[in-house]
């Protein structure tokens, strides 16, 4: 029988690992519909990176991504998160109410890949919106197939990130297919939900200029993108791939300098989106 926790505040780069060694795989979740416990890594309560104003951030666990510069490997597996109940992170979220939304804030959720919690995060979201405030996920946008309008009608906003406009670096990058994320992309278009892409800029992986172009050019068109987000690659995680004996081959990749940066902005630009 799964043993019920308590999520406590603390940050993406703090190491959680094996905290519900009988939790199901990931890839194998049955969700009960009702979504009342689910499995997270941490929050944070004082965030302006993830979304308008000021926010809490709730990453849950379980992700099919296996991105080769992912900064928490702890948060792929549903075993190394905490199992916890829906409903005690609504009442924690209460508490910050009155200050979010005074700072025109709200609750993201991230990852992990909080569409592999479909019912559990939607039970969050929906509680969050019922408080009155804003709210967002960080996606990848793979399992976009698996949203139906009524979780979507509790999201103001979607992260998404998407990592590469070339099949191939996407495979390679993720393990996965691309199709999914741009299938989800061109839905979330169709109905003009507001969207912020996000492209990790890796010097030698997605830097090539072809990449960044098929990207703004998919991009550009839609009107309910409001700013691509270029994020520069850094080092924070590697520790963690390094305590979890998994193989971190950009161990000796360079963050991009600054001349890369504003010429993968300026190609964003260039294609009529809002970039920083």
């Amino acid at each position: 029988m799964l043993q019920v926790g308590h999520i406590e505040a603390g940050s993406r780069h703090d190491l959680h690992v094996g905290l519900s060694p009988d939790a199901p795989d990931e890839s194998a979740l049955q969700e009960d519909p009702q979504g009342a416990f689910g499995y997270c890594h941490s929050y944070e309560t004082a965030s302006r990176y993830d979304g308008p104003g000021l926010r809490v951030v709730l990453f849950t666990s379980g992700c099919l991504l296996r991105c080769a510069y992912c900064h928490n490997p702890d948060t792929w597996h549903l075993k190394d998160g905490t199992y916890i109940a829906a409903q005690e992170v609504i009442d924690r979220l209460a508490k910050f109410a009155h200050a979010l939304r005074a700072l025109d804030g709200g609750l993201t959720i991230s990852g992990g890949e909080p569409m592999v919690q479909l019912a559990f995060t939607r039970r969050i979201l929906a509680g969050a919106k019922q408080l009155g405030l804003h709210t967002a996920i960080e996606t990848s946008g793979f399992l976009g197939d698996r949203v139906d309008d009524r979780y979507l009608s509790v999201l103001d906003l979607v992260l998404l990130d998407i990592k590469s406009s070339n099949p191939e670096t996407y495979r390679s990058v993720t393990g996965r297919d691309l199709a999914p994320t741009l299938r989800f992309a061109e839905r979330l278009a169709s109905i003009g939900k507001p969207v912020w892409v996000r492209f990790t800029l890796v010097p030698g992986l997605t830097d090539d200029p072809a990449n960044v172009d098929g990207i703004a050019r998919f991009v550009g068109p839609m009107k309910n993108v409001e700013w691509v987000e270029v994020q520069p690659f850094h080092q924070l995680g590697a520790f963690k791939w390094k305590a979890m004996n998994l193989d971190y081959k950009l161990a000796h990749t360079q963050a991009p300098d600054p001349d890369l940066i504003e010429r993968v902005l300026e190609q964003f630009r260039a294609a009529g989106c809002r970039a920083r």
